[in-house]
């Protein structure tokens, strides 16, 4: 039957220089592994079902997983340190004072600190959904306990990221979920992350060009960023639509970054083409389906987590006895902040977003510890 299958899949053109193998007994996927050790997985028809008994066969030519070296991880370690110890010890101090930051929090007014819990619960709650839109058939309970664990770990663990990818990994296969369902709704949920990191700041600039802040920066920072996001929706859609266009997107990615990777990288290239197939492979029939769910839930995702400074900015200047901040500029000081998480320096860009928000914040007419404290 393989053999059958492997003569089908060449003679139909699907087939090249590839091996063909079990990816898991009895569901039916096999693994396509170029000679890179670049693996695309594909549904076999039912015919590929393996007797009883049968042992999953062992992926031919696959590439191991990556693992950091015990240097990479003690180099990542001391910079996450470094970084820390110079943002909240030696910029921070400078230009706020502790305890006025902490004292601004204890003047805020309970009904305020009530509703600051509320929406941070709120914000527990939903942080779960883009999962579930990604994952169907994925309980609330489970997805919350595997969403939960891996953000602890991401944020709190230098080089969590890479650890918590591979918790989320093992958690999804102990609730039942194979993992090429897995990689594929991982892949989905931090693609879209990424989307609204980077389609927040453009709201944040209409927002601000809204309330009369009209300026030829914001003017300039809106079209950049229009621009940005429109390309970043179109190359996306381009790749779901068909396995041609995920080529030509893959094509072009490779001309643009290879100059730069064969300098950095000693003359080895990067095979970007093999990796959006290989990503398109794995997400195309849940996007097709389930496309508006993921967009809606990453986007309310974020709204409620900017909600939360804004309620903490309440708070603080109800207890000041003044408002200083507008929601517009709150919303375009969270959204620029939150790009600062793409610099790969610590954990969740600790201290980097810390710092970029409380800047933010004082640009926008916060006192320094005010604008501390809701950080």
């Amino acid at each position: 039957r393989l053999v059958r299958l492997e003569r089908r899949l060449f003679d139909e053109g699907e087939l090249h220089d590839y091996d063909v193998t079990i990816f898991e007994a009895g569901v039916g996927e096999v693994q396509r592994v170029t000679s890179t050790g670049t693996a695309a997985s594909r549904h076999a028809s039912s015919d590929m079902e393996m007797p009883e008994g049968s042992s999953t066969l062992p992926s031919q030519g696959a590439a191991a997983p990556p693992r950091r070296s015990a240097w990479r991880i003690v180099v990542s370690t001391a910079v996450t340190v470094a970084v820390l110890v110079v943002v909240f010890v030696g910029i921070f101090p400078k230009v706020a004072d502790y305890s006025q930051a902490w004292s601004s929090i204890q003047e805020m007014p309970a009904g305020s600190v009530v509703a600051l819990v509320m929406a941070t619960l709120v914000n527990l709650a939903v942080y779960v959904w883009p999962l579930q839109a990604a994952l169907p058939g994925l309980g609330y309970g489970p997805g919350f306990v595997v969403r939960q664990t891996s953000f602890a770990i991401s944020n709190a663990v230098p080089a969590g990221g890479a650890v918590g990818l591979a918790v989320q990994y093992g958690m999804l296969d102990s609730y039942g979920f194979g993992a090429g369902a897995a990689a594929g709704a991982i892949a989905i949920v931090s693609v879209f992350n990424v989307f609204a990191i980077l389609v927040m700041p453009v709201l944040g600039v209409l927002a601000l060009l809204a309330s009369g802040m009209v300026e030829g920066t914001y003017l300039l920072m809106a079209a950049i960023g229009t621009v940005a996001v429109g390309v970043a929706v179109v190359a996306f859609t381009v790749v779901l639509r068909s396995q041609h266009g995920a080529r030509t997107v893959g094509r072009w990615a490779d001309r643009l970054v290879d100059p730069l990777t064969r300098h950095l990288a000693h003359g080895r290239s990067v095979d970007l083409t093999a990796k959006i197939l290989d990503f398109r492979s794995s997400v195309v029939d849940v996007m097709q389906a389930r496309w508006l769910q993921v967009t809606l839930s990453t986007l309310l995702l974020q709204l409620t987590s900017w909600a939360i400074l804004v309620l903490a900015l309440r708070g603080l200047e109800a207890g000041a006895g003044h408002a200083t901040v507008t929601w517009n500029e709150s919303l375009a000081a969270f959204s620029f902040a939150r790009v600062a998480s793409f610099i790969p320096i610590t954990p969740g860009g600790l201290g980097t977003v810390d710092a970029a928000l409380t800047a933010l914040l004082t640009g926008y007419g916060a006192t320094s510890s005010r604008a501390l404290a809701a950080d």
